[in-house]
């Protein structure tokens, strides 16, 4: 890391996908964010997300560990009903009211409004879908998720990879909480980077499934030229300092590339950091995976 930026990828037919279908063009807005999912948790009892739908005026220093834990995640036979997702299962996913700090910070690093993120009950399937179809997703140069990431076979039923969203009321063919792998490809993104702040993003599936390359390859069929992906569960300021150092790096010189951007925001957290900060669990969880010399 020191001496070499890396990129990631999961396949050459991905790469193919990537250069056929992200051509370079220019976006008029930096930044769209979606996150903070409206779950309750196991126990159905968890309301902290329903409490954090608007950005804070100020980030709490309580809240700068990101809850993305596998572990949380159940092994469920009855976590779909026939091709859709189980809405009451969506629910029990654990909630991640700590997002909003999170995407509230990078955008205010942006100088990015408030509109522009997504939180709780405006983070659903239906409006992001329905943002493609009017061409609007495909305004913004930089699409970031925080919430919860399925690896396929994690759940019973799950075939794909796929994102939590909001779940609504009654499921149905546009919205079931989940936006899998074949419904990002079938989205309209013209994004530089596509950012999955989400627990093992990067991970590889039971035998068997296909995970991160397919969800590559959708965001890649999608229109997006890079993903920034996490091997592990990543804490909040470290997201932030991470994304926003790296995007800081590219507005200052465009040529260097997003993998050049990201090995630079990581050296700088190693020499400003605390002790805490200079260790790789704080720094490294993230990898760019596709076009990383764009």
């Amino acid at each position: 890391m020191r001496s070499h930026a890396i990129t990631i990828l999961p396949s050459v037919a991905s790469l193919k996908a990537l250069r056929k279908f992200a051509k370079k063009s220019i976006v008029t807005k930096s930044y769209v964010a979606f996150g903070n999912p409206l779950v309750l948790g196991p126990d159905g009892t968890d309301t902290g997300a329903w409490d954090r739908q608007q950005c804070p005026k100020d980030v709490p220093a309580s809240a700068q560990r990101v809850a993305h834990a596998s572990t949380q995640l159940r092994d469920i036979s009855s976590f779909f009903r026939g091709n859709l997702a189980d809405v009451a299962e969506v629910q029990k996913l654990a909630a991640l009211p700590e997002t909003t700090d999170e995407l509230c910070a990078v955008a205010r690093r942006l100088d990015v409004p408030e509109s522009e993120i997504w939180l709780g009950k405006r983070a659903t399937e239906r409006n992001i879908k329905e943002m493609s179809k009017q061409g609007r997703l495909a305004s913004y140069r930089i699409v970031h998720f925080a919430t919860h990431g399925l690896i396929a076979g994690e759940l019973k039923g799950l075939a794909e990879p796929a994102l939590v969203l909001t779940p609504p009321a009654e499921a149905n063919d546009t919205d079931d909480g989940l936006l899998t792998a074949s419904e990002v490809a079938q989205l309209k993104l013209n994004a530089d980077w596509v950012v999955l702040s989400a627990c093992n993003t990067a991970a590889a599936g039971p035998q068997g499934a296909e995970a991160l390359s397919g969800l590559a390859r959708a965001f890649f069929y999608a229109g997006a030229r890079a993903l920034l992906v996490s091997h592990w569960p990543v804490n909040s300021d470290a997201a932030v300092r991470l994304t926003t150092k790296a995007f800081a790096e590219l507005r200052a010189d465009p040529k260097i590339g997003r993998a050049e951007a990201m090995r630079r925001s990581m050296i700088d957290v190693i020499t400003r950091g605390t002790d805490q900060e200079n260790h790789p669990a704080y720094w490294a969880p993230f990898v760019v995976v596709g076009e990383g010399g764009g």
